[in-house]
């Protein structure tokens, strides 16, 4: 009898293990995703091409305000 039981126990513990092992590889997928920087400029062009006009432009008015005497 104890050793049915602990037998069970040892499946489910196998079961349990396998299931977190998928559960973390899914995780590391997602995050994988998450942070990759081409996928992330992909989804948001709209808005990346926006923030670098402003940089550009910025930087364009500020170096050109060291050539330019007032």
């Amino acid at each position: 009898m104890a050793e049915l039981r602990s037998n069970d126990l040892e499946l489910r513990a196998a079961a349990e293990r396998s299931r977190l092992h998928s559960t973390v590889e899914e995780l590391r997928s997602r995050v994988r995703q998450e942070l990759d920087a081409k996928r992330q400029i992909r989804k948001n062009l709209g808005p990346a091409c926006g923030i670098a006009a402003i940089v550009a432009l910025a930087l364009g008015y500020s170096v050109t305000g060291l050539f330019v005497r007032d």
